[in-house]
């Protein structure tokens, strides 16, 4: 039997030559060796409502979905996607053509991107990004064109998308637009302007736009989030990616969604279909009771992040950290340059060892590491107790 390893052609495919094992796989792999606090993997250490976990077991003992639901989804989920939509938005999707459920948002940003690109279109999409996008767009062929979201000059400041940057990295082979907010790792909400101005891009120059809003439940103080779709112009060229998994702390169930008109999200349907086909039978029918609950379960939800956020931020700081005060998600991002480090992928190699806590550093999102080299992500998503004993361990740390 011929040894194909021995083969000089590489048995990876080459377009994902340049992705191994994921940052998160190794810092977690890290934390359990270590038996550090992880607060890297943006996952929550409690689960979501138990009325909503309820709701799953009730499925599986009356044998809802325990075989292949449907492959758009089950109805009654659908249906609760567009009434999210409407009742949040005022964006109307039609829930047996125009909304599709994935497993997880990880699979509809690879669905949609293997469905709307052709190899050599080019893809622009804001880093520092979530690795997935860097891999998606390789797996389909594209070539991925990063504009780079800044810190403001003053300290502390969100990070910021240069419009002038986003239209000079157009061209004619531009084909889409990828765009996150709010945005994992940065904590950056695109404000009305900014977003009116990228649907101003999209339309004049006929492109399309993937849109990951996962976040969409996670933004605090004054912030807003504003649907892309929901501008003059975008429904008919967007893509909006959804997910139960951030907004209900249930992301071990993967279930996610797309919604956007009935041509678009045929295309991603027909590349879901060969991908996991269908998924999540008995949790669609718990998500679908999820999507229902009052807004005061949201409203609670949003303030509990915003206190776990100032609580870890305000630890940082006490430990000399940078702090970049993030609008939305519930990661924070910060600079280790005041604590005498450069590296930010040396020092959360090392940060298990030296203090048992374990984050992530943003080079890794970044096609140039340089421009990200000295910022490191955490999470927040965590019990009190937890982020108190991690601030207490990066203050002996700095001390």
């Amino acid at each position: 039997m011929t040894d194909m390893t021995s083969s000089a052609r590489p048995i990876l495919n080459r377009r994902l030559a340049e992705f191994g094992t994921t940052i998160f796989a190794e810092m977690s792999a890290l934390a359990v060796k270590t038996g550090a606090i992880n607060l890297g993997q943006g996952f929550p250490d409690t689960d979501g409502p138990e009325e909503i976990r309820e709701a799953a077991v009730r499925a599986l003992r009356e044998g809802r979905g325990n075989q292949y639901p449907p492959g758009p989804g089950i109805p009654e989920l659908r249906t609760a996607i567009a009434a999210h939509q409407l009742r949040r938005y005022g964006l109307s999707y039609d829930p047996d053509t125009e909304v599709l459920v994935t497993a997880g948002a990880t699979e509809a940003i690879a669905a949609a991107l293997l469905a709307l690109l052709e190899p050599g279109d080019e893809v622009i999409a804001f880093e520092p990004y979530y690795d997935s996008y860097a891999a998606s767009i390789a797996m389909a062929g594209g070539i991925r064109v990063p504009v780079t979201l800044r810190p403001q000059s003053e300290q502390g400041a969100s990070f910021r998308l240069d419009l002038d940057e986003l239209r000079a990295a157009v061209t004619d082979r531009t084909r889409l637009l990828l765009i996150n907010t709010p945005h994992n790792p940065t904590g950056t909400v695109l404000t009305r302007a900014e977003l009116t101005a990228i649907a101003e891009l999209a339309v004049e120059r006929d492109l399309l736009v993937v849109t990951d809003e996962v976040y969409e439940h996670l933004v605090f103080d004054d912030t807003e989030h504003l649907p892309l779709a929901s501008f003059p112009g975008m429904r008919e060229r967007t893509v909006t990616i959804g997910s139960a998994g951030k907004t209900f702390s249930f992301t071990g169930w993967k279930v996610g969604w797309v919604t956007g008109t009935q041509k678009l999200v045929t295309a991603v349907r027909t590349v879901k279909q060969f991908l996991t086909y269908v998924s999540a039978g008995p949790f669609q029918y718990a998500v679908a009771e999820a999507l229902r609950l009052p807004d005061v379960y949201f409203d609670t939800f949003r303030a509990d992040h915003r206190r776990k956020r100032d609580l870890l931020g305000d630890g940082l700081r006490a430990a000399g950290f940078e702090v970049y005060q993030p609008q939305g998600t519930y990661f924070i991002t910060t600079d280790i340059t005041p604590l005498g480090e450069k590296d930010a992928l040396a020092f959360c190699r090392t940060l298990p060892e030296r203090c048992g806590v374990v984050a992530i550093p943003n080079s890794v999102f970044y096609d140039d590491p340089d421009a990200g080299r000295s910022q490191v992500r955490f999470a927040f998503c965590k019990k009190d107790d937890v982020l108190h004993e991690a601030a207490d361990r990066l203050q002996r740390l700095a001390a």
